[in-house]
């Protein structure tokens, strides 16, 4: 072997290494991020669900499969079914003013639609339970809402502790998710579709059901997932809107954790959940690519 061989092979290693390390000098932060705050303490959550817990609370590093049957039974069926229930519901009436909201925005000047825009997120430059603190004092029986009904000889009525609250507050803090990703579809579309819809005799009911929603559809599902998927496992809201009167998911897996000191249920609980909220993405990614 030549020596101008072994140094072109020196400089092609040195050459591949430093491309190496300029990778990881990139995605080495991010890489530790997900591995010390997601990978870990996932993989804490998965090994504690297949241990007891212990006489005090505290785990026992005794392995059992009781905490998966547990699951099934009634009591906490009954608070994952209601979960969905008022998920589902938030998402369905977030869907019915995001979509307006959105195509409005997206029918704007092109001046006024940043102006839109910053007013849709602006509520995410204030903290969450600020917010929903705000909420309180607005419904409370003695509250802005209530005072300016009795001017009216109306109320006063129970705004607050209802599961009417916990919608309430799950559509507020989460509608920006579903405006963003409805205006991003349907500001892609190509105005001429509609005008040839409309060239051909349709009416703007069925323009926006042949045409509109069809090719916004993604961003539909997208919106959608996006304010399901946290108010699912919310337990903020339930807590200071609903008055502890209707628990969620989010609310009993805490209650695990800190209250029963039930981790290994509590991690079996996180691990169903987590498991929901996979097979819904999985869908909507499906849905997306189908789209």
């Amino acid at each position: 072997m030549t020596s101008s061989t072994v140094s072109g092979a020196s400089a092609k290693w040195r050459s591949r290494r430093s491309r190496v390390l300029g990778r990881l000098v990139f995605i080495g932060p991010g890489l530790t991020y997900l591995i010390v705050f997601l990978l870990i303490p996932l993989a804490l959550i998965l090994s504690y669900a297949f241990f007891r817990r212990g006489r005090f609370g505290g785990v026992v590093y005794e392995t059992t499969g009781e905490n998966f049957t547990r699951l099934v039974d009634p009591l906490y069926l009954d608070v994952v079914l209601d979960s969905l229930e008022l998920a589902t519901i938030a998402t369905a009436i977030a869907l019915l003013i995001g979509y307006p909201t959105a195509y409005l925005i997206a029918r704007l000047p092109a001046k006024w639609k940043t102006v839109a825009l910053v007013a849709i997120v602006l509520p995410f430059w204030t903290n969450l339970l600020v917010r929903i603190y705000a909420w309180t004092v607005l419904l409370s029986g003695h509250g802005l809402v209530n005072t300016a009904l009795g001017k009216l000889g109306l109320g006063p009525f129970e705004f607050l502790y209802n599961r009417g609250a916990i919608v309430t507050g799950l559509i507020y803090s989460y509608l920006p998710l579903m405006v963003l990703p409805l205006y991003a579809a349907i500001e892609k579309l190509d105005p001429q579709l509609r005008e040839a819809s409309a060239n051909l005799g349709a009416r703007p009911a069925r323009t926006f059901a042949s045409v509109t929603l069809p090719l916004t559809l993604p961003g539909v599902v997208t919106g959608c997932m996006f304010v399901f998927v946290p108010s699912f496992g919310n337990f903020v809201i339930p807590e200071l809107l609903g008055g502890g009167r209707s628990i969620m998911v989010g609310n009993l897996i805490r209650d695990q954790f800190l209250k029963a000191r039930d981790w290994p249920f509590g991690s079996a609980l996180t691990l169903a959940l987590l498991a929901v909220l996979i097979v819904l993405l999985l869908l909507q990614a499906w849905s997306s690519r189908r789209a």
